[in-house]
């Protein structure tokens, strides 16, 4: 192919949501050991009044089941199916993020939601070895199964990419991507290809079979404009401030970064952005350079802010600035920004006080002890009491509301992990209990609320922790004694299924 020509390159991933989901999934171990062969994997969503295939992995594909299927008649089909409930906003991060990756080849790159990305690599080929090196590379980077295809337009490129051929007059006529009606239309027709529709006339076609028919098989066929929209890349938030004399007073340094925070706060309220990592560069006039870095656990753009943690850091350093014969520049980076909406204040403002200044401890702390050793809880979708949150650094921590007591039963303030075992008396075997021995003290229940059943999800380990395992149904008790003590217990295991019934004390109200 020439240099000049215009060449595009379809990437498609079929299976892009069921490897994005299994890559996040924990391992199952319902099968037994000695099966060890993966299974059929799918995503479901709720379409009406019924659950359907929303997406399918390459090995149910092999069993038959496509997109749309109910997910009854899927499972009659393939009984090993596993599935989760699909998410197409992750899905779309996905490849959000597989297309700022695609930039590494050239700046022409487009989303094909929501499975696929068009690349325009006219004249990048020989950057990369040549375009099919340019492919291989570009597959390679995305990480996940592939196809791709060349054409000299987007939708040529897109159509061999997702059916197949060589030849763009070899493609069957599903190339077009019609309604069902149509495509059964031109079958009926004999037209099987698109070298057997091109053949026709063109007032024939759209007469019979549409006007779309016609857009769509001359843009195939290169007959029609196929322009692509490819996405242009966030301007980066930074500020710079050069000196006709250097500057060496830490202060007079410090008075310039807050002009340049405030430069980068303008631009961050136009993109409605907040600051999470902000990062300056200090040149001197003999070449040498310095740096400060500083990451904030939520968005923020208020320069005072932002200042005094830079101050923190300063203080902080075992080095402090050299400015040596002075500083020619000092440069402001944000290179890690999040959406941060304006929000409005109560009338007391007391709340918003107290939560600002929860976030600011964190960011001095996180300063002083390093971000790593600063954490903080995060809830996580599991059902387990114990597994249902973890700590992470504060500074990666996003907001994300706790379950409220109008989603589930209150929960206690301290949790056992492991949960302690207790001694119970009942009057009834699936009762709550009447008494308990905990801790070589006997204790009299006078109330008890529940049972609240909570089971392991069946798609994790049926094993668990010992003792209190997960693989076991408990039935959650809360209990308050004769002395106004209020506890959290459960009953490990079901009357009437299992031999070994267990009780444990979970956790303790305030």
């Amino acid at each position: 192919m020439q240099t000049d020509e215009r060449l595009c390159l379809a990437l498609w991933f079929p299976f892009l949501a069921c490897e994005r989901m299994q890559a996040t999934m924990e391992p199952i171990s319902d099968r037994s050991p000695e099966a060890g062969a993966p299974e059929p994997f799918a995503l479901v969503a709720r379409v009406g009044n019924a659950l359907r295939l929303a997406a399918v992995d390459m090995l149910a594909v092999k069993q038959g089941l496509t997109t749309g299927m109910t997910l009854a008649d899927a499972r009659a089909r393939c009984p090993t199916l596993v599935t989760r409930p699909a998410d197409p906003v992750a899905d779309a991060q996905a490849l959000d993020r597989l297309l700022e990756a695609m930039r590494h080849f050239t700046p022409m790159v487009a989303l094909d939601a929501p499975d696929g990305l068009i690349l325009d690599i006219s004249g990048c080929g020989h950057l990369f070895g040549g375009p099919k090196a340019l492919a291989q590379q570009a597959r390679a980077m995305a990480g996940y199964a592939s196809r791709h295809a060349f054409g000299p337009n987007a939708m040529a490129a897109r159509a061999l990419a997702r059916h197949g051929g060589g030849d763009v007059a070899a493609l069957p006529v599903a190339a077009l991507e019609l309604d069902d009606g149509a495509l059964a239309a031109l079958r009926r027709a004999g037209l099987r290809s698109i070298g057997d529709l091109s053949q026709r006339p063109m007032g024939m076609i759209a007469a019979r079979f549409g006007e779309q028919a016609v857009t769509r098989l001359r843009q195939i066929l290169g007959e029609a404009p196929s322009p692509i929209a490819p996405r242009r890349p966030s301007a980066p938030i930074r500020a710079e401030a050069r000196f006709p004399e250097p500057i060496a007073r830490t202060e007079d340094v410090m008075d310039v970064i807050e002009d340049l925070l405030n430069q980068a706060a303008r631009q961050m309220e136009a993109r409605k952005l907040g600051g999470r990592r902000f990062v300056i560069r200090l040149l001197r006039s003999d070449g040498a350079r310095q740096g400060l870095a500083i990451e904030t656990g939520q968005p923020v753009r208020d320069p005072a802010a932002v200042l005094r943690l830079l101050r923190e850091r300063i203080d902080t350093m075992a080095d402090p600035l050299d400015p040596g014969f002075g500083f020619d520049a000092v440069l402001l980076a944000v290179p890690r920004a999040e959406p941060l909406a304006e929000r409005q204040q109560a009338m007391d403002g007391e709340a918003q006080v107290a939560e600002d200044g929860i976030v600011a401890l964190v960011d001095r702390l996180g300063i002083r002890l390093g971000p790593d050793n600063v954490r903080r809880l995060q809830p996580c979708d599991r059902h387990l009491p114990e597994g249902a949150q973890r700590l992470i650094p504060a500074t990666q921590s996003r907001q994300q509301p706790w379950p409220t007591a109008q989603d589930r039963p209150p929960r206690p303030l301290l949790l056992f992990d492991p949960p302690q075992p207790v001694a119970v008396i009942a009057g009834v075997p699936d009762g709550p209990p009447q008494r308990f021995r905990w801790r070589d003290r006997l204790h009299e229940v006078r109330l008890a609320e529940g049972p609240e059943r909570i089971a392991a999800e069946w798609w994790r380990r049926r094993d668990g922790h010992q003792p209190g395992g997960a693989g076991k149904t408990r039935d959650y008790y809360r209990i308050e004694d004769s002395d106004g003590r209020r506890y959290w217990m459960f009953r490990h295991g079901l009357f009437g299924e299992e031999t070994d019934i267990v009780w444990y004390l979970h956790g303790l109200f305030a």
